[in-house]
């Protein structure tokens, strides 16, 4: 997925002269055993829109829907995965991922709660070598144009425990972020959608998005 380096150049070039970068497009990952894929229905969208405004990146407004075994994968350089229950990748999408993977591209997956027992025997089918590890404070993640010094911010209580950020590193290159007992992606959907939403959480968990698809689009 050469086409990812050169939307880094762009962006860097974006970023510093308040042009527009070229339109490129973000997609949600539908996968099988029946969990809810399609959760978190207008984070990506609201994403997008920030962003857009605060990056002066140039996503098309709406995400799209992409399955794992499909080659429409390399067509984006962001796939963000999430949900609540049971995931099954077959071996012809584990393969399919890995090659989109170690060729450039990035999966965010984000638990939505109930998650984490499915998703990480799944991605041992992808990457067999590699084991989610967590990701130190100082990683550069968390210091893009948003900065976290204390690391992934905790958006939804779920069992009250920490947030954590865990990678799978591939040759050096961190190709896929987990975002474990965080909640993010609900943090990215429109105000009031949880009762106990705070606008405070809401703009957290925007700009650690943020800081995702420009480190994303700038590696």
């Amino acid at each position: 997925m050469k086409l990812r380096y050169g939307i880094a150049l762009v962006l860097v070039f974006c970023l510093f002269t308040g042009f527009h970068a070229p339109s490129y497009r973000m997609a949600k990952l539908k996968y099988n055993g029946g969990g809810d894929w399609y959760g978190d229905r207008t984070a990506l969208p609201n994403l997008i829109k920030f962003c857009n405004e605060n990056l002066k990146t140039n996503f098309q407004a709406e995400d799209e829907i992409v399955e794992a075994g499909s080659a429409e994968v390399f067509n984006y350089p962001f796939i963000f995965m999430t949900g609540h229950g049971n995931v099954i990748f077959s071996d012809t999408e584990a393969r399919n991922l890995r090659k989109y993977l170690t060729g450039g591209g990035f999966l965010h997956i984000d638990d939505n709660y109930g998650l984490d027992q499915f998703i990480r025997p799944q991605m041992k089918k992808v990457f067999p070598e590699l084991d989610f590890v967590e990701l130190p404070v100082n990683h550069p993640i968390y210091h893009q144009k948003y900065d976290f010094p204390a690391g992934l911010p905790k958006i939804h209580e779920h069992d009250g425990t920490r947030a954590q950020g865990f990678g799978l590193i591939y040759k050096g290159r961190l190709v896929c972020f987990y975002t474990y007992e965080c909640d993010l992606g609900n943090g990215w959907e429109d105000f009031g959608t949880y009762a106990n939403d705070t606008q405070e959480a809401r703009l957290k968990a925007l700009k650690m998005g943020a800081n995702l698809i420009q480190y994303v689009l700038t590696q």
